[in-house]
């Protein structure tokens, strides 16, 4: 049992001349939370070959850390950070892309980027521990109309996996 904080509780007597004994008590620790973890989108094809199939043959965000590297000599290091937001996977996010060194699998946009970190999913294989229906709201954390005019791309919903 890991000691978070003393708490003082007290035993009351009803003797004539009330008596009272304050001991120090142990509480348990909260039990830590379950990490949010990436696993990248090679830990998908096992169980969703045919996504995975259709992902990196047609989706452009399949590859999209080459955009990354073909205009890096012309972007400061916090437009570098800011296209990694939408360019890799979890980035910004516990667990999620740190660099290209330290965590390659989550280097291009992945299955993650819609359907949520998939640590627990590929475990549990349950449909509730992943978010098996994005919205358009959950594209539209880098689908956004300034983007779109930005870098004149049409956003695909289904991007070609599903």
């Amino acid at each position: 049992m890991i000691l978070r904080k003393y708490y003082v509780t007290c035993l009351s007597f009803g003797f004539l001349a009330a008596v009272s004994i304050c001991l120090p008590v142990q509480l348990p620790a909260a039990p830590p939370a379950q990490p949010i973890n990436y696993v990248g989108s090679q830990a998908c094809q096992q169980c969703h070959e045919k996504e995975y199939r259709a992902f990196t043959s047609h989706a452009k965000k399949s590859s999209s850390y080459q955009s990354i590297v073909r205009l890096r000599k012309e972007l400061t290091e916090e437009e570098i950070r800011g296209c990694y937001v939408c360019h890799t996977t979890g980035y910004g996010k516990p667990g999620g892309f740190v660099s290209e060194q330290s965590t390659p699998h989550l280097k291009n946009a992945g299955c993650e980027v819609c359907h949520g970190p998939g640590a627990v999913h590929v475990t549990s294989q349950a449909s509730a521990d992943i978010n098996g229906h994005p919205t358009e709201q959950d594209c539209e954390a880098c689908h956004i109309s300034e983007r779109v005019r930005a870098f004149r791309y049409k956003p695909l919903i289904r991007g070609g996996a599903h």
